[in-house]
């Protein structure tokens, strides 16, 4: 590059200081030293420009390549983008689908479980209620027999001792004491059953509570990704 500067230097001296011709804007100048100088310039020329110019000639074309192989590439990340969008849709809904089937099948199990222990309290219940009924009338038929038993042995007594008027007051005081003890004792136990009762009652509403929340958290967890699927159906940041 050097050397086609030095060479165009020396042109513009030899045209500078050229002889003119008369009556005309032109100049003589020696034509084997410009063709000398432009052969030089030639010669120094880098092959590079004659590779750009090159490039220029089939610029169109290059572009043209270059925006198709760009199309295509775009088209493509475009198609795979779309592919991933899809799949990754899919998973979700399958996750989703498989997240409400698993929800479903432990509220239906807790619900099937509250079912079992409402049946089984409230056979308990019934069971203890008949124990205790049964035991109540037990102690009532006993008092009465007893209660029955001082009569007759009274009545007995009074018989034999016809003129024992205090022997026929004491058996009657007797009696009535037998069957008021037996009252009493049917009472307290009546009682105790009662309280019995009432303390597995409390227990079994404890239980059942508890069973009820827990079938409540089901139906809560149940409906919660549904509704935040509904929100975000492509915010995926698992």
């Amino acid at each position: 590059m050097y050397r086609v500067f030095e060479a165009l230097d020396e042109l513009v001296t030899i045209v500078e200081e050229a002889r003119g011709v008369p009556m005309t804007s032109g100049c003589v100048v020696p034509r084997g030293d410009v063709l000398e100088l432009l052969d030089d310039v030639r010669d120094a020329i880098p092959a590079e420009l004659d590779d750009a110019q090159d490039v220029l000639d089939h610029r169109d074309e290059l572009v043209g390549k270059a925006q198709h192989d760009a199309d295509q590439a775009l088209s493509k990340a475009r198609s795979d983008a779309e592919r991933m969008v899809a799949e990754a849709q899919h998973e979700a809904e399958r996750m989703l689908s498989e997240a409400r089937a698993r929800a479903e099948r432990m509220v239906a199990e807790a619900e099937d479980q509250a079912q079992r222990t409402v049946s089984a309290g409230r056979q308990e219940y019934e069971d203890l209620v008949g124990r205790a009924h049964a035991e109540a009338d037990r102690m009532v038929q006993a008092g009465r027999a007893n209660y029955e038993r001082a009569i007759e042995e009274g009545r007995a007594e009074q018989a034999r001792l016809v003129d024992g008027t205090e022997v026929v007051q004491a058996a009657h005081a007797e009696a009535a004491r037998v069957l008021d003890a037996a009252q009493t004792e049917a009472i307290r136990l009546r009682s105790e059953c009662d309280a019995y009762v009432d303390g597995k009652l409390a227990d079994f509403e404890d239980l059942l509570a508890h069973t009820l929340r827990s079938v409540g958290k089901g139906r809560s967890h149940l409906r919660g990704p549904a509704v935040a699927s509904a929100a975000a159906p492509f915010d995926y940041h698992e």
